[in-house]
């Protein structure tokens, strides 16, 4: 009999590499930068529904709980007092589902993907947690690379075929240039997608193996025997990758080709809103004159002109103009220390 499905999506990341419209009280998945001025955490909570309808959970930032109800009302929202990565977030949920309901299945999603393909997502989502209730498995999807990308970790697998269950062979860092053309050139390499697919069982012994001060702790608050003040700013940092995945031995994907980006940086706005026949990318009050693939974005009255400049990014927001060439998008978060260091958290 097919377990009860739940849905966690975590949304507590700060989107450094998207300021300065992402800034600490309105992170990048409170933005309306989805087609159509859709939040990222609104098309999310969307796509959710579809999976596991009403239940669904959110772990987000306590001093963003407020936004983020008032992005998605009845939603139950998870608030970390303070952020502490991946694993305790996703230990953090599966303690509190697994307190009312043991034999719950979790899909824990990130609240920062853009998906074109939403019906084939549907497909891989439901073809993921199928295998991982029929083999007790811990899953993931595995995107099928469209370019040599730096910022994501990769997944090795013997077979690419999409939609279809295999074994990952092991989990890759985020490579250099030349490391990641030679990923996608040999055909076994998928995106880490970041959603993963376990029962909230499975989760919590993962934990207590790999990292049991992070099951300890969650397995406390969600029992009620500490106060999550008290205990969650010990835990330590790591992510889910690093605590769980990397270390497990029966572990699954479903490739997948469904359009999807990860909107980390100001790289992929063209994945979201398209390019024009110069390859430019604008939004809001923003032109291009005898340039090529420039991103250019304006949250406000002020104009943006670019004249004969190529493969810059371009950004006011606000109280801040970001430039910077789009091979070093990934890079603005450089900046965030930059002012984090100096003082100057007005632009924060």
């Amino acid at each position: 009999m097919r377990r009860v499905r739940h849905v966690v999506i975590l949304a507590g990341g700060s989107g450094t590499r998207l300021w300065p419209a992402s800034r600490r009280a309105r992170p990048k998945q409170l933005l309306p930068i989805a087609p159509g001025g859709e939040t990222l955490l609104g098309a999310a909570v969307r796509r959710a529904t579809a999976v596991a309808g009403g239940r669904i959970a959110i772990v987000t930032a306590a001093e963003l709980a407020e936004a983020t109800r008032a992005i998605a009302p009845g939603v139950e929202i998870l608030a970390e007092p303070v952020g502490r990565n991946t694993a305790p977030a996703i230990g953090l949920a599966a303690a509190t589902i697994a307190a009312r309901d043991p034999d719950a299945v979790l899909a824990i999603l990130p609240a920062d993907q853009h998906v074109t393909d939403e019906a084939g997502l549907q497909r891989v989502l439901e073809r993921a947690l199928a295998a991982v209730e029929e083999r007790d498995a811990i899953g993931t999807i595995g995107i099928t690379p469209t370019r040599a990308e730096t910022g994501f970790g990769y997944l090795e697998v013997a077979s690419a075929v999409p939609e279809t269950v295999v074994e990952v062979l092991r989990f890759a860092e985020k490579p250099d240039r030349e490391l990641a053309e030679r990923y996608v050139a040999s055909g076994r390499y998928l995106w880490n997608a970041g959603m993963f697919f376990a029962s909230a069982r499975r989760i919590l012994a993962e934990l207590d193996a790999h990292a049991p001060g992070i099951g300890r702790a969650v397995r406390e608050i969600a029992a009620g025997t500490a106060r999550i003040e008290d205990v969650y700013p010990a835990v330590p940092s790591i992510s889910f990758d690093h605590a769980v995945m990397e270390r497990v031995t029966h572990l699954v994907t479903v490739p997948a080709a469904v359009g999807w980006d990860d909107v980390g940086s100001w790289s992929a706005l063209p994945a979201l809103l398209g390019a024009d026949e110069a390859g430019n990318t604008t939004s809001g009050a923003a032109i291009v004159h005898r340039g090529t693939g420039n991103i250019v974005s304006s949250d406000g009255d002020t104009l943006i002109a670019a004249v004969g400049v190529d493969d810059l990014v371009i950004v006011q927001s606000g109280d801040a103009i970001l430039v910077v060439r789009r091979e070093a998008a990934q890079d603005v978060r450089e900046v965030v220390e930059i002012l984090s260091r100096r003082g100057l958290t007005r632009y924060l």
